[in-house]
């Protein structure tokens, strides 16, 4: 049901008493104070989290100029992982199926056929074991089924991610040798919502130190890096969304006025461009402007690249190897920003540094969003509406059991 008019105007006219957009664009100078004598580098409780790998700067390029430059690479893949979320059933299983594939520019058909399935199963029934090995199916396919360690809270989380990052990591390993020239994930390079449980409550922490499925992830985002790393081919990951925090809370401990969401606002004010016409604010949108490569410590990106993790993994090569690298690209056209990272030991050498970055920019001045890879992979790995509900439907038959929704199901929409 809309909204009668009336009440549409008296909620608008509420905005109308907010005379903000003065500020956003003051928020422009702030932002720019901060990077220029806060980010070179930044330190919390004594410790650098963020310093720039190389000079710090930023830059544009011209988004025509862009599209008509040769390509870095001859080849690229893409690599996502598609779920079906979460699903509760009345018998008390919790099921999360994730789905990963890889694509290729120029396309090869029979690579993009082949899938990693992985079902994760959560149940508190202990004469219960639904555990399985790998096994082929299709052709060139594989699957198997995970038993989630019994946990009284956070089933639905746990499920998720166990199924996302191990479908993901798996296949991406099984078809690293097909890799040629560059490897772009739909995504942060490693497990970040695995990592971020460390700190999170008690459930969540304690399952990061005792499970083995947990450890296999981590491992397997470990072998990536170091088959890439050997084969000398370079392996990134591109954010579409940005939600990381770090910067702006770090900035806020040393009281520095940080009045944006998060670090992606942040990063759009210092890389927007534009300037008063009539009184009116005109953004530049003939360039993609991005900023110069950190080396990030902040938050869930400090695990790799630390002692700690060899707790947990072993790993070939010195620590800060491993160190995740970023740089922030926008695109004024849809007023978008994107992160792009890599492990260090894919960044340390500017010319790759410089290659991957103009590749990933052709690719967002071509298409007008992310690279066309990472479309594609996202198009292969995804579990579309109807695929899901049929899934579910079989999955109530096998179980012989109901998913176990309420009333917001039915409300939204989402009643399977």
């Amino acid at each position: 049901m809309t909204l009668d008019p009336v009440h549409f105007d008296g909620i608008a006219e509420l905005a109308d008493r907010i005379d903000y957009e003065g500020e956003e664009r003051n928020h422009q100078e702030l932002a720019r104070n901060v990077w220029e004598n806060y980010l070179d580098p930044l330190y919390h409780d004594g410790k650098e989290i963020l310093r720039p790998l190389g000079e710090l700067r930023r830059r544009c390029a011209n988004v025509e100029e862009l599209a008509l430059e040769a390509e870095q690479f001859p080849t690229m893949h893409g690599l996502d992982s598609g779920s079906i979320n979460p699903k509760v059933f009345k018998n008390g299983l919790v099921v999360d199926v994730a789905h990963a594939a890889m694509s290729r520019t120029p396309s090869d058909l029979d690579l993009h056929d082949s899938r990693t399935v992985v079902k994760a199963i959560h149940t508190n029934d202990v004469s219960r074991e639904f555990g399985s090995e790998w096994e082929s199916y299709g052709e060139g396919s594989k699957r198997r089924i995970v038993h989630a360690p019994r946990r009284d809270e956070h089933e639905q989380e746990i499920v998720h991610a166990l199924a996302l990052y191990r479908a993901e990591s798996r296949h991406a390993l099984d078809h690293a040798d097909e890799v040629d020239d560059f490897l772009l994930l739909d995504g942060p390079v490693y497990p970040k919502g695995i990592i971020r449980w460390r700190d999170r409550g008690a459930v969540l922490p304690d399952l990061f130190e005792e499970s083995e499925e947990i450890r296999t992830i981590l491992e397997n985002y470990v072998r990536l890096v170091e088959r890439f790393a050997e084969r000398d081919v370079p392996l990134a990951g591109f954010v579409k969304n940005i939600s990381a925090k770090s910067i702006i809370r770090t900035l806020r401990e040393k009281k520095v006025n940080t009045p944006w969401a998060h670090d992606a606002a942040f990063f759009s004010q210092v890389l927007e461009r534009g300037e008063y016409v009539d009184g009116e604010y005109e953004r530049r949108t003939d360039d993609l402007t991005l900023t110069n490569w950190f080396v990030s410590r902040a938050g869930s990106d400090a695990f790799f690249g630390s002692d700690e993790a060899d707790r947990y993994v072993e790993r070939k090569f010195a620590p800060e190897r491993y160190e995740v690298t970023f740089c922030v690209v926008y695109d004024p056209r849809r007023d978008l920003l994107y992160k792009v990272e890599a492990p260090r030991v894919f960044t340390d050498d500017e010319d790759r540094r410089r290659r991957i970055e103009r590749q990933v920019l052709r690719e967002v001045a071509v298409a007008q969003g992310p690279p066309l890879v990472i479309s594609k992979a996202d198009s292969l790995a995804r579990i579309g509406r109807n695929s899901a509900l049929s899934l579910i439907k079989s999955f109530e038959a096998s179980f012989e059991s109901e998913l176990d929704g309420n009333y917001n199901d039915i409300r939204w929409g989402l009643n399977y």
